[in-house]
Protein backbone atom coordinates (compact mmCIF):
# COMPACT_ATOMS: atom_id res chain seq x y z
CA UNK A 1 0.00 0.00 0.00
CA UNK A 2 1.19 3.34 -0.92
CA UNK A 3 0.76 5.97 2.01
CA UNK A 4 0.84 9.05 -0.41
CA UNK A 5 -1.86 7.61 -2.40
CA UNK A 6 -3.94 6.43 0.52
CA UNK A 7 -3.56 10.26 2.15
CA UNK A 8 -4.69 11.52 -0.84
CA UNK A 9 -8.05 9.05 -1.18
CA UNK A 10 -8.92 9.40 2.42
CA UNK A 11 -8.36 13.43 1.94
CA UNK A 12 -10.39 13.45 -0.92
CA UNK A 13 -13.32 11.78 0.97
CA UNK A 14 -13.01 14.19 3.70
CA UNK A 15 -12.91 17.34 1.19
CA UNK A 16 -16.38 16.03 -0.33
CA UNK A 17 -17.78 16.06 3.50
CA UNK A 18 -16.15 18.97 4.60
CA UNK A 19 -17.37 21.25 1.24
CA UNK A 20 -21.01 19.93 2.37
CA UNK A 21 -20.79 20.51 5.52
CA UNK A 22 -19.69 24.36 4.71
CA UNK A 23 -22.77 24.31 2.31
CA UNK A 24 -24.48 23.50 5.44
CA UNK A 25 -22.79 25.77 7.77
CA UNK A 26 -23.90 28.79 4.38
CA UNK A 27 -27.62 27.75 4.89
CA UNK A 28 -27.70 27.76 9.07
CA UNK A 29 -26.15 30.80 9.14
CA UNK A 30 -28.50 32.22 5.98
CA UNK A 31 -31.63 31.00 7.77
CA UNK A 32 -30.92 31.05 11.65
CA UNK A 33 -28.20 33.32 11.76
CA UNK A 34 -26.26 33.86 15.18
CA UNK A 35 -28.69 34.19 18.05
CA UNK A 36 -30.40 32.82 20.99
CA UNK A 37 -31.71 29.93 18.73
CA UNK A 38 -28.66 28.91 17.13
CA UNK A 39 -26.73 29.01 20.51
CA UNK A 40 -29.03 26.72 21.72
CA UNK A 41 -28.55 24.31 19.05
CA UNK A 42 -25.12 24.79 19.25
CA UNK A 43 -24.77 23.99 22.79
CA UNK A 44 -27.10 21.13 22.03
CA UNK A 45 -25.28 19.13 19.57
CA UNK A 46 -21.59 20.30 21.39
CA UNK A 47 -21.69 16.77 23.58
CA UNK A 48 -22.70 14.88 20.32
CA UNK A 49 -20.58 16.42 18.04
CA UNK A 50 -17.58 15.80 20.69
CA UNK A 51 -18.65 12.35 21.27
CA UNK A 52 -18.31 11.94 17.27
CA UNK A 53 -14.95 13.48 17.39
CA UNK A 54 -13.47 11.79 20.82
CA UNK A 55 -14.99 8.37 18.69
CA UNK A 56 -14.81 8.89 15.51
CA UNK A 57 -11.17 10.63 14.89
CA UNK A 58 -9.74 9.58 18.52
CA UNK A 59 -10.19 6.87 21.65
CA UNK A 60 -12.01 4.50 20.24
CA UNK A 61 -9.93 3.88 17.31
CA UNK A 62 -6.59 4.40 19.06
CA UNK A 63 -8.16 1.82 21.63
CA UNK A 64 -9.66 -0.78 19.20
CA UNK A 65 -7.26 -0.77 16.49
CA UNK A 66 -4.04 -1.81 17.48
CA UNK A 67 -5.35 -4.86 19.26
CA UNK A 68 -7.65 -5.69 16.15
CA UNK A 69 -4.01 -5.30 14.04
CA UNK A 70 -2.72 -7.69 16.77
CA UNK A 71 -5.50 -10.25 16.61
CA UNK A 72 -5.48 -10.26 12.77
CA UNK A 73 -1.70 -10.55 12.67
CA UNK A 74 -1.23 -13.36 15.31
CA UNK A 75 -4.31 -14.98 16.01
CA UNK A 76 -5.98 -15.46 12.46
CA UNK A 77 -8.92 -14.24 10.74
CA UNK A 78 -11.45 -16.59 13.32
CA UNK A 79 -10.30 -15.10 16.71
CA UNK A 80 -10.30 -11.04 15.00
CA UNK A 81 -14.25 -11.76 14.18
CA UNK A 82 -14.95 -12.85 17.61
CA UNK A 83 -13.24 -9.35 19.30
CA UNK A 84 -15.54 -7.70 16.64
CA UNK A 85 -18.34 -9.39 17.72
CA UNK A 86 -17.92 -9.33 21.67
CA UNK A 87 -16.74 -5.42 21.02
CA UNK A 88 -19.65 -4.70 18.96
CA UNK A 89 -22.09 -6.36 21.74
CA UNK A 90 -20.53 -4.85 24.59
CA UNK A 91 -20.49 -1.56 23.46
CA UNK A 92 -24.14 -1.74 21.76
CA UNK A 93 -25.24 -2.26 25.44
CA UNK A 94 -22.95 0.61 26.69
CA UNK A 95 -24.06 3.17 24.49
CA UNK A 96 -28.17 2.25 24.79
CA UNK A 97 -27.21 2.82 28.54
CA UNK A 98 -25.58 5.82 28.29
CA UNK A 99 -28.36 7.52 25.64
CA UNK A 100 -31.11 6.52 27.87
CA UNK A 101 -29.39 8.43 30.69
CA UNK A 102 -28.63 11.49 28.57
CA UNK A 103 -31.87 11.88 27.50
CA UNK A 104 -33.50 11.67 31.23
CA UNK A 105 -30.61 13.97 32.40
CA UNK A 106 -30.79 16.54 29.79
CA UNK A 107 -31.09 19.45 32.11
CA UNK A 108 -28.60 18.63 34.17
CA UNK A 109 -26.20 18.41 31.33
CA UNK A 110 -27.06 21.70 29.97
CA UNK A 111 -26.98 23.40 33.21
CA UNK A 112 -23.30 22.00 33.10
CA UNK A 113 -22.14 22.62 29.73
CA UNK A 114 -23.64 26.40 29.57
CA UNK A 115 -24.44 27.41 33.19
CA UNK A 116 -24.97 31.02 31.23
CA UNK A 117 -28.20 29.47 29.73
CA UNK A 118 -29.86 29.33 33.74
CA UNK A 119 -30.73 33.21 33.62
CA UNK A 120 -32.83 32.45 30.09
CA UNK A 121 -35.61 30.27 30.74
CA UNK A 122 -36.83 29.91 26.95
CA UNK A 123 -33.38 29.54 25.88
CA UNK A 124 -32.49 26.72 28.24
CA UNK A 125 -35.64 24.92 28.09
CA UNK A 126 -35.02 25.21 23.89
CA UNK A 127 -31.50 23.76 24.55
CA UNK A 128 -33.11 20.81 26.24
CA UNK A 129 -35.31 19.55 24.16
CA UNK A 130 -32.80 20.00 21.23
CA UNK A 131 -30.34 18.01 23.17
CA UNK A 132 -32.66 14.93 23.51
CA UNK A 133 -33.52 14.84 20.31
CA UNK A 134 -29.60 14.96 19.22
CA UNK A 135 -28.40 12.63 22.09
CA UNK A 136 -28.76 9.17 20.01
CA UNK A 137 -26.39 10.44 17.76
CA UNK A 138 -23.40 9.38 19.96
CA UNK A 139 -25.02 5.43 19.68
CA UNK A 140 -25.17 5.83 16.03
CA UNK A 141 -21.99 7.52 15.92
CA UNK A 142 -20.08 5.14 18.41
CA UNK A 143 -21.51 2.02 16.16
CA UNK A 144 -19.97 3.61 13.03
CA UNK A 145 -16.53 3.98 14.50
CA UNK A 146 -16.20 0.43 15.33
CA UNK A 147 -17.44 -0.15 11.74
CA UNK A 148 -14.64 2.32 10.12
CA UNK A 149 -11.96 0.82 12.40
CA UNK A 150 -12.51 -2.46 10.95
CA UNK A 151 -12.35 -0.64 7.37
CA UNK A 152 -9.79 0.92 7.91
CA UNK A 153 -7.92 -1.82 9.09
CA UNK A 154 -8.16 -3.44 6.11
CA UNK A 155 -6.93 -0.94 4.43
CA UNK A 156 -10.94 0.46 3.13
CA UNK A 157 -10.17 4.20 4.18
CA UNK A 158 -12.51 5.66 1.34
CA UNK A 159 -15.66 4.76 2.53
CA UNK A 160 -15.11 5.73 6.60
CA UNK A 161 -13.51 8.96 4.92
CA UNK A 162 -16.82 9.53 3.08
CA UNK A 163 -19.65 8.37 5.85
CA UNK A 164 -19.31 11.96 7.54
CA UNK A 165 -20.87 13.76 4.37
CA UNK A 166 -24.29 12.11 5.02
CA UNK A 167 -24.62 14.03 8.15
CA UNK A 168 -23.85 17.32 5.92
CA UNK A 169 -26.36 15.75 3.42
CA UNK A 170 -28.77 15.50 5.90
CA UNK A 171 -28.31 18.85 7.80
CA UNK A 172 -28.71 20.68 3.76
CA UNK A 173 -32.34 18.61 3.76
CA UNK A 174 -33.57 19.25 6.45
CA UNK A 175 -32.66 23.31 6.62
CA UNK A 176 -33.84 23.90 3.17
CA UNK A 177 -36.99 21.95 3.53
CA UNK A 178 -38.30 20.59 6.56
CA UNK A 179 -37.15 23.49 9.12
CA UNK A 180 -40.83 25.36 8.08
CA UNK A 181 -42.36 22.49 9.39
CA UNK A 182 -41.17 23.01 13.36
CA UNK A 183 -42.16 24.98 15.69
CA UNK A 184 -39.51 26.62 16.27
CA UNK A 185 -37.77 25.97 13.07
CA UNK A 186 -34.12 25.13 14.70
CA UNK A 187 -35.69 21.57 16.06
CA UNK A 188 -35.12 20.67 12.17
CA UNK A 189 -31.46 21.06 12.58
CA UNK A 190 -31.43 18.63 15.57
CA UNK A 191 -33.39 16.09 13.62
CA UNK A 192 -30.93 16.62 11.07
CA UNK A 193 -28.23 14.97 13.54
CA UNK A 194 -30.32 11.95 14.81
CA UNK A 195 -31.16 11.09 10.70
CA UNK A 196 -27.46 11.91 9.68
CA UNK A 197 -26.26 9.21 12.98
CA UNK A 198 -28.56 6.90 11.24
CA UNK A 199 -27.42 7.19 7.91
CA UNK A 200 -23.49 7.02 8.22
CA UNK A 201 -23.88 3.70 10.40
CA UNK A 202 -26.19 2.01 7.51
CA UNK A 203 -23.61 2.99 4.97
CA UNK A 204 -21.11 1.29 6.22
CA UNK A 205 -22.96 -2.16 6.92
CA UNK A 206 -22.35 -3.43 3.30
CA UNK A 207 -18.87 -2.71 3.13
CA UNK A 208 -18.26 -4.57 6.50
CA UNK A 209 -20.36 -7.44 4.85
CA UNK A 210 -18.44 -7.99 2.01
CA UNK A 211 -14.91 -8.17 3.87
CA UNK A 212 -16.97 -11.17 6.11
CA UNK A 213 -16.77 -8.94 8.89
CA UNK A 214 -19.87 -7.67 9.55
CA UNK A 215 -20.58 -7.89 13.59
CA UNK A 216 -23.02 -10.10 15.13
CA UNK A 217 -23.42 -8.62 18.52
CA UNK A 218 -22.28 -10.83 21.29
CA UNK A 219 -21.96 -9.72 25.52
CA UNK A 220 -18.64 -9.85 25.66
CA UNK A 221 -17.40 -8.23 29.04
CA UNK A 222 -15.60 -11.34 30.35
CA UNK A 223 -13.44 -11.47 26.88
CA UNK A 224 -9.96 -10.82 27.18
CA UNK A 225 -9.92 -8.81 24.27
CA UNK A 226 -12.71 -6.38 24.90
CA UNK A 227 -11.01 -6.17 28.37
CA UNK A 228 -7.71 -4.96 26.57
CA UNK A 229 -10.10 -2.65 24.70
CA UNK A 230 -11.84 -1.14 28.02
CA UNK A 231 -8.82 -0.64 29.53
CA UNK A 232 -6.98 1.24 26.86
CA UNK A 233 -9.89 3.60 26.59
CA UNK A 234 -10.76 4.83 29.65
CA UNK A 235 -7.42 6.61 29.66
CA UNK A 236 -7.44 7.42 25.77
CA UNK A 237 -10.76 9.12 25.95
CA UNK A 238 -9.08 11.69 27.58
CA UNK A 239 -5.83 11.52 26.01
CA UNK A 240 -6.82 12.22 22.60
CA UNK A 241 -9.87 14.63 23.41
CA UNK A 242 -8.29 17.13 25.47
CA UNK A 243 -8.85 19.79 22.73
CA UNK A 244 -12.51 18.73 22.55
CA UNK A 245 -12.73 19.15 26.18
CA UNK A 246 -11.28 22.55 26.26
CA UNK A 247 -13.81 23.33 23.39
CA UNK A 248 -16.55 22.23 26.19
CA UNK A 249 -15.17 24.16 28.46
CA UNK A 250 -14.90 27.37 26.26
CA UNK A 251 -18.55 26.71 25.80
CA UNK A 252 -18.95 27.51 29.29
CA UNK A 253 -17.60 30.92 29.61
CA UNK A 254 -19.11 31.75 26.26
CA UNK A 255 -22.16 30.97 27.45
CA UNK A 256 -21.43 34.25 29.69
CA UNK A 257 -20.37 36.28 27.40
CA UNK A 258 -22.37 38.46 25.45
CA UNK A 259 -25.04 36.68 23.31
CA UNK A 260 -23.54 35.09 19.60
CA UNK A 261 -20.63 34.20 21.27
CA UNK A 262 -21.33 30.28 20.89
CA UNK A 263 -21.68 30.77 17.70
CA UNK A 264 -19.16 32.79 16.82
CA UNK A 265 -16.63 29.96 18.33
CA UNK A 266 -18.51 27.74 16.25
CA UNK A 267 -18.30 29.04 12.96
CA UNK A 268 -14.63 29.81 13.25
CA UNK A 269 -14.21 26.21 15.01
CA UNK A 270 -15.81 24.72 11.64
CA UNK A 271 -13.47 26.43 9.41
CA UNK A 272 -10.64 24.96 11.41
CA UNK A 273 -12.18 21.91 10.83
CA UNK A 274 -11.56 21.50 7.32
CA UNK A 275 -7.61 21.52 7.70
CA UNK A 276 -7.61 19.33 10.56
CA UNK A 277 -10.03 16.74 9.15
CA UNK A 278 -8.74 17.00 5.46
CA UNK A 279 -4.94 16.45 7.31
CA UNK A 280 -4.78 16.18 10.32
CA UNK A 281 -7.85 13.01 10.92
CA UNK A 282 -6.73 11.00 7.02
CA UNK A 283 -2.99 11.40 8.62
CA UNK A 284 -4.04 10.09 11.97
CA UNK A 285 -6.49 7.35 10.28
CA UNK A 286 -4.11 5.85 7.94
CA UNK A 287 -0.85 5.96 10.43
CA UNK A 288 -2.24 4.18 13.34
CA UNK A 289 -2.78 0.76 11.04
CA UNK A 290 0.60 0.62 9.57
CA UNK A 291 2.19 1.64 13.24
CA UNK A 292 0.35 -1.01 14.63
CA UNK A 293 1.67 -3.78 12.07
CA UNK A 294 4.91 -2.64 13.04
CA UNK A 295 4.82 -2.40 16.40
CA UNK A 296 2.88 -5.89 15.92
CA UNK A 297 6.17 -7.12 13.60
CA UNK A 298 9.15 -5.38 16.85
CA UNK A 299 10.27 -3.34 13.69
CA UNK A 300 11.04 -0.17 15.58
CA UNK A 301 13.22 1.54 12.45
CA UNK A 302 10.13 1.52 10.76
CA UNK A 303 7.89 2.42 12.96
CA UNK A 304 10.19 5.48 13.42
CA UNK A 305 10.25 6.27 9.50
CA UNK A 306 6.64 6.02 9.57
CA UNK A 307 6.61 8.94 12.37
CA UNK A 308 8.97 10.86 10.51
CA UNK A 309 7.38 10.63 7.17
CA UNK A 310 4.25 11.39 9.11
CA UNK A 311 5.55 14.92 10.67
CA UNK A 312 7.27 16.24 7.53
CA UNK A 313 3.93 15.58 5.74
CA UNK A 314 1.71 17.31 8.02
CA UNK A 315 4.09 20.23 8.27
CA UNK A 316 4.49 21.01 4.58
CA UNK A 317 0.80 21.11 4.48
CA UNK A 318 -0.41 22.16 7.68
CA UNK A 319 1.83 25.35 7.98
CA UNK A 320 0.69 27.08 4.67
CA UNK A 321 -3.29 25.89 6.10
CA UNK A 322 -2.53 27.82 9.20
CA UNK A 323 -0.90 30.80 7.47
CA UNK A 324 -3.89 31.15 5.22
CA UNK A 325 -6.61 31.00 7.48
CA UNK A 326 -5.07 34.13 9.15
CA UNK A 327 -4.43 35.92 6.34
CA UNK A 328 -7.35 35.17 4.67
CA UNK A 329 -9.98 35.07 7.60
CA UNK A 330 -11.70 37.90 6.51
CA UNK A 331 -12.38 36.95 2.62
CA UNK A 332 -13.21 32.83 4.49
CA UNK A 333 -16.05 34.18 6.94
CA UNK A 334 -16.89 37.02 4.48
CA UNK A 335 -17.64 34.29 1.65
CA UNK A 336 -19.03 31.51 3.94
CA UNK A 337 -21.25 33.42 6.19
CA UNK A 338 -22.07 36.69 5.84
CA UNK A 339 -25.57 36.12 4.22
CA UNK A 340 -28.83 36.98 5.33
CA UNK A 341 -29.36 37.35 8.83
CA UNK A 342 -25.20 37.22 9.25
CA UNK A 343 -24.22 40.44 9.16
CA UNK A 344 -20.81 42.16 9.68
CA UNK A 345 -20.58 42.26 13.07
CA UNK A 346 -21.18 38.40 13.23
CA UNK A 347 -18.42 38.15 10.54
CA UNK A 348 -15.58 40.79 12.43
CA UNK A 349 -16.46 38.75 15.68
CA UNK A 350 -16.04 34.89 13.94
CA UNK A 351 -12.44 36.55 12.28
CA UNK A 352 -10.96 37.18 15.70
CA UNK A 353 -11.79 33.82 16.98
CA UNK A 354 -10.56 32.47 13.07
CA UNK A 355 -7.15 34.13 13.74
CA UNK A 356 -6.80 33.39 16.97
CA UNK A 357 -7.28 29.31 16.48
CA UNK A 358 -5.14 29.53 13.44
CA UNK A 359 -1.79 30.22 15.59
CA UNK A 360 -2.65 26.72 16.97
CA UNK A 361 -3.63 24.64 13.67
CA UNK A 362 -0.10 23.04 13.47
CA UNK A 363 -0.16 21.73 16.85
CA UNK A 364 -3.89 20.56 16.38
CA UNK A 365 -2.56 18.64 13.17
CA UNK A 366 0.62 17.10 14.69
CA UNK A 367 -1.12 15.87 17.81
CA UNK A 368 -2.92 13.44 15.09
CA UNK A 369 -0.29 12.23 13.99
CA UNK A 370 1.60 12.33 17.48
CA UNK A 371 -0.35 10.73 19.35
CA UNK A 372 -1.43 7.17 17.37
CA UNK A 373 2.82 6.78 17.91
CA UNK A 374 1.51 6.04 21.61
CA UNK A 375 -1.49 4.15 21.17
CA UNK A 376 -0.07 1.69 18.66
CA UNK A 377 1.94 0.82 21.59
CA UNK A 378 -1.01 0.59 23.73
CA UNK A 379 0.78 2.75 25.92
CA UNK A 380 -1.84 4.95 27.58
CA UNK A 381 -0.39 6.20 30.72
CA UNK A 382 2.35 8.98 29.16
CA UNK A 383 -0.53 11.03 26.52
CA UNK A 384 -3.09 11.11 29.82
CA UNK A 385 -0.11 13.08 31.76
CA UNK A 386 0.40 15.41 28.83
CA UNK A 387 -3.12 15.71 28.66
CA UNK A 388 -4.12 16.46 32.03
CA UNK A 389 -1.05 19.17 31.86
CA UNK A 390 -2.59 20.74 28.55
CA UNK A 391 -5.62 21.42 29.95
CA UNK A 392 -4.17 22.63 32.84
CA UNK A 393 -2.57 25.00 31.27
CA UNK A 394 -5.12 26.03 28.64
CA UNK A 395 -7.95 27.04 31.41
CA UNK A 396 -5.14 29.13 32.85
CA UNK A 397 -4.79 30.29 29.51
CA UNK A 398 -8.65 31.03 29.36
CA UNK A 399 -9.00 33.26 32.37
CA UNK A 400 -5.77 35.17 31.19
CA UNK A 401 -6.91 36.02 28.11
CA UNK A 402 -10.68 36.17 28.32
CA UNK A 403 -11.16 39.49 29.83
CA UNK A 404 -8.60 41.21 26.93
CA UNK A 405 -10.52 39.21 24.03
CA UNK A 406 -13.32 38.21 25.27
CA UNK A 407 -14.58 34.85 22.90
CA UNK A 408 -11.08 35.60 20.83
CA UNK A 409 -9.60 34.53 24.10
CA UNK A 410 -10.92 31.73 24.90
CA UNK A 411 -9.80 30.60 20.99
CA UNK A 412 -5.94 31.41 21.21
CA UNK A 413 -6.23 29.62 24.43
CA UNK A 414 -7.52 25.78 22.65
CA UNK A 415 -4.70 27.06 19.94
CA UNK A 416 -1.85 27.42 22.59
CA UNK A 417 -2.74 24.62 24.49
CA UNK A 418 -3.02 22.08 21.28
CA UNK A 419 0.43 23.26 20.76
CA UNK A 420 1.91 22.27 23.91
CA UNK A 421 0.38 19.12 23.49
CA UNK A 422 2.39 18.06 20.09
CA UNK A 423 5.83 19.76 21.87
CA UNK A 424 5.19 17.32 24.73
CA UNK A 425 4.31 14.13 22.43
CA UNK A 426 6.89 14.81 20.86
CA UNK A 427 9.44 15.30 23.92
CA UNK A 428 7.64 12.00 24.98
CA UNK A 429 8.32 10.13 21.63
CA UNK A 430 11.94 10.84 21.88
CA UNK A 431 12.58 10.33 25.28
CA UNK A 432 11.36 6.41 24.96
CA UNK A 433 13.46 6.49 21.45
CA UNK A 434 10.18 5.37 19.80
CA UNK A 435 10.96 8.31 16.84
CA UNK A 436 14.61 9.22 15.69
CA UNK A 437 14.29 12.24 13.50
CA UNK A 438 15.54 11.16 10.08
CA UNK A 439 18.55 13.50 8.45
CA UNK A 440 17.84 16.69 7.12
CA UNK A 441 15.15 18.49 9.57
CA UNK A 442 16.87 21.81 9.67
CA UNK A 443 17.07 22.06 6.13
CA UNK A 444 13.51 21.08 5.04
CA UNK A 445 12.33 23.59 7.88
CA UNK A 446 14.04 26.54 6.46
CA UNK A 447 12.23 25.62 3.03
CA UNK A 448 9.34 25.39 4.12
CA UNK A 449 9.75 29.05 5.69
CA UNK A 450 10.85 30.53 2.87
CA UNK A 451 7.55 29.02 1.13
CA UNK A 452 5.39 30.27 3.89
CA UNK A 453 6.95 33.58 3.65
CA UNK A 454 6.52 33.82 -0.13
CA UNK A 455 3.07 32.91 -0.17
CA UNK A 456 1.59 34.81 2.52
CA UNK A 457 3.20 37.74 0.76
CA UNK A 458 1.00 36.93 -2.39
CA UNK A 459 -2.10 35.86 -0.41
CA UNK A 460 -1.99 39.69 1.34
CA UNK A 461 -1.45 41.31 -1.99
CA UNK A 462 -3.92 39.26 -3.70
CA UNK A 463 -6.68 39.93 -1.44
CA UNK A 464 -6.57 43.16 -1.24
CA UNK A 465 -8.45 45.60 1.15
CA UNK A 466 -10.20 43.97 3.67
CA UNK A 467 -13.49 45.82 3.99
CA UNK A 468 -14.23 45.26 0.17
CA UNK A 469 -15.19 41.47 1.22
CA UNK A 470 -18.41 42.89 2.78
CA UNK A 471 -19.62 44.98 -0.40
CA UNK A 472 -19.26 42.83 -2.98
CA UNK A 473 -22.12 39.70 -3.17
CA UNK A 474 -21.80 36.14 -2.61
CA UNK A 475 -20.91 35.09 -6.08
CA UNK A 476 -18.52 37.84 -6.70
CA UNK A 477 -16.79 36.97 -3.37
CA UNK A 478 -16.53 32.88 -4.04
CA UNK A 479 -14.78 33.36 -7.57
CA UNK A 480 -11.95 36.38 -6.07
CA UNK A 481 -11.75 34.07 -2.85
CA UNK A 482 -11.12 31.18 -5.49
CA UNK A 483 -8.62 33.18 -7.46
CA UNK A 484 -6.67 34.24 -4.13
CA UNK A 485 -6.15 31.00 -2.80
CA UNK A 486 -5.06 29.37 -6.19
CA UNK A 487 -2.34 32.10 -6.37
CA UNK A 488 -1.32 31.54 -3.10
CA UNK A 489 -1.40 27.82 -3.49
CA UNK A 490 0.50 28.34 -6.93
CA UNK A 491 3.10 30.85 -5.05
CA UNK A 492 3.85 27.98 -2.42
CA UNK A 493 3.92 24.98 -4.35
CA UNK A 494 6.03 26.91 -6.93
CA UNK A 495 8.76 28.20 -4.03
CA UNK A 496 8.89 24.53 -2.81
CA UNK A 497 9.64 23.10 -6.28
CA UNK A 498 12.61 25.62 -6.88
CA UNK A 499 13.84 24.76 -3.31
CA UNK A 500 14.05 20.77 -4.79
CA UNK A 501 10.73 19.17 -2.95
CA UNK A 502 9.38 16.75 -5.79
CA UNK A 503 6.17 14.57 -5.14
CA UNK A 504 8.06 10.90 -5.62
CA UNK A 505 10.45 11.91 -2.25
CA UNK A 506 7.23 11.25 -0.14
CA UNK A 507 6.05 8.68 -1.51
CA UNK A 508 6.01 5.80 0.93
CA UNK A 509 5.13 2.05 0.67
CA UNK A 510 3.65 -0.57 3.38
CA UNK A 511 2.67 -3.84 4.13
CA UNK A 512 -1.12 -3.50 4.05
Amino acid sequence: MNLLRALGAVSSMTFVSRVLGFVRDLLIARLFGAGAATDAFFVAFKLPNLLRRIFAEGAFSQAFVPILADYRNRRGEGDTRLLVDHVAGTLAVALVVVTALGIVAAPAIVWLSAPGFSDQPEKFALTVDLLRITFPYILFISLTALGAGILNMYSRFSVPAFAPALLNLSFIAFALWFAPYFDPPVEALAWAVFVGGLLQLAFLLPFLRRLRMLPRPRWGIRDEGVRRVLRQMGPAVFGVSVGQVSLLINTIFASFLVSGSVSWLYYADRLMEFPTGLLGVALGTILLPSLSRSHADRTADEYSRLLDWGLRIMLMLAAPAAVALAVLSMPLVATLFHHGAFGAHDVAMTRAALIAYSVGLVGLIAVKVLAPGFYARQDVRTPVKIALVTLMVTQVMNLVFIQPLAHAGLALAIGLGACLNAVLLLRGLRRIDAYRPQPGWGLFALRILAALALMAGALWWASGPQDQWLAWQGLERALRLAGVCVVGAVVYFAALAAFGFRLKDFSRRVTG
